[in-house]
């Protein structure tokens, strides 16, 4: 299939095609290491080993794996997931609401083949593989440097590998792994399919978005940045897909379809408290900040979308550039601060920010180099952290947060806030700096008679 595009993207056709090449031929150079396979894949055996061994005790191992299992079992037997607040197979340790669209339970079907333990052994992973492999999609999306600069990164898998141990760290990743939750899968899906499948003009391009919104509704916004970002039947593709999963569920299993959309899905309140400070979004803050104020929810809305001015504004800038992952990670965390709920191990997007970030620091002066060091730690610090498990909280404690607590509490949503805002600071003055210099320029000189 080919594709018309305008002269002002070849840059990033070419940065698409070669990305394309890379990550063949890092594949590739993987199969025919065995030190690198053996690295990357014996934590995702550890894991299922670690599933086998706590079902033979009987442990308690992955909350959300086991409401996703109940999902499941309570599909295929043909009762209602949203009747309840709890499901008929759940274990005693994870009696929690099934929250997920009917289609995520059809999804979930082969856990269902599985004891508990093991079914979080397996999503486990499926997980450290989908974060390796994301790992590796955002090395191969970087802008490519100059012939002569510093590339630290030259080795991907190598890279890889390092970042893989590194972020095990990072406490979205390890409780995403703790409660067998479905982030890092969900987000590989993602950058597999805008950044890989879709780059090269696959006909395949946003049917895993589309997969990815049937399990959990807010991925639905990337299919608008690919809209936006001129992707278009990339987007309607992703769309169809939701739509005939939805249809499908319909055929199914009518009653809980339809009771998901009109019921369940505008009740916040089943996932959880909104002001719990495992909630980072804006939702969650000005709910804590006002004390659960009657219009603290419209607020944090409203603030929402005022902040989509400046995102879709960066989104195209870096867009424009050529920069795919950039922009795709500013729709990502407007994403987080704008969904009512988004727990902690939701925020494993910081990922490949990180990645990006870190890719970024040979680019500069020495003389400038420190402040890219220092934002660079700041935001995985953190993530790194825990400060949200040293606050008091639970039981409506966060309500009763001092300042200096709410800025702790909060630090998650400021995290991005802050750094778009000293992004577009260091434009404002490189800017004024350019034209500062062209006025200099042209200073006409006088001449002598």
């Amino acid at each position: 299939m080919t594709r018309t595009v305008s002269t002002d993207v070849d840059g990033e056709v070419a940065a698409r095609s070669t990305h394309r090449l890379a990550l063949r031929k890092s594949i590739a150079r993987l199969s025919v290491r065995p030190r690198s396979i053996l690295i990357l894949s014996v934590i995702p055996l550890v894991a299922i080993g670690y599933g086998i061994w706590g079902w033979q005790h009987d442990w308690v191992l992955g909350v959300d794996s086991a409401v996703y299992r109940a999902g499941a079992l309570t599909l295929l037997h043909g009762d209602s997931l949203y009747d309840a607040n709890t499901l008929a197979n759940e274990p005693w340790w994870a009696l929690l609401p099934f929250t997920y669209p009917p289609t995520a339970a059809l999804i979930f079907v082969p856990l269902a083949a599985f004891p508990t333990q093991i079914s979080w052994g397996l999503i486990t992973a499926i997980s450290l593989m989908a974060m390796a492999l994301s790992i590796r999609i955002a090395i191969g999306a970087l802008p490519r440097p100059a012939d002569d600069g510093p590339r630290w990164w030259a080795s991907p898998a190598r890279s890889t590998i390092v970042f893989f141990l590194v972020f095990l760290g990072l406490e979205p990743v390890w409780r995403t792994i703790f409660l067998g939750q479905i982030n890092l899968i969900l987000m590989a899906m993602i950058l597999l399919d805008m950044l890989v499948i879709g780059a090269r003009g696959s006909r395949w391009g946003g049917v895993l978005v589309g997969v990815a919104a049937a399990i959990k509704l807010t991925p639905l916004v990337f299919l608008g940045h690919l809209f936006i970002t001129g992707r278009r039947k990339d987007a309607l593709r992703g769309l169809a897909t939701f739509v005939l999963l939805q249809g499908l569920m319909f055929l199914i299993n009518s009653h809980d379809a339809a009771k998901y959309w009109t019921v369940t899905l505008p009740d916040t309140g089943r996932i959880g408290p909104v002001h719990w400070a495992g909630n980072q979004s804006l939702n969650a803050l000005m709910n804590r900040a006002t004390d659960l104020a009657p219009w603290a929810s419209k607020a944090a809305m409203g603030i929402g979308f005022l902040l989509a001015i400046p995102a879709l504004w960066l989104l195209m800038r870096f867009h424009r550039k050529g920069q795919a992952l950039a922009a795709l990670l500013v729709t990502a965390f407007w994403t987080l601060l704008i969904s009512p709920i988004s727990w902690t191990h939701h925020w494993v997007w910081v990922v490949p920010l990180i990645v990006l970030l870190v890719s970024r620091l040979p680019k500069t002066t020495p003389a400038t180099a420190w402040k890219r060091w220092v934002g660079t730690f700041l935001a995985a610090f953190v993530f790194v952290s825990c400060v949200l498990l040293i606050l008091p909280n639970g039981r409506n404690v966060e309500l009763h947060w001092t300042v200096w607590q709410n800025v702790l509490g909060d630090a998650y949503i400021l995290m991005p806030v802050v750094l778009a805002l000293a992004l577009a600071l260091r434009w404002g003055l490189q800017r004024r700096a350019r034209k500062k210099a062209a006025a200099d320029e042209h200073v006409d000189v006088p001449t002598g008679v």
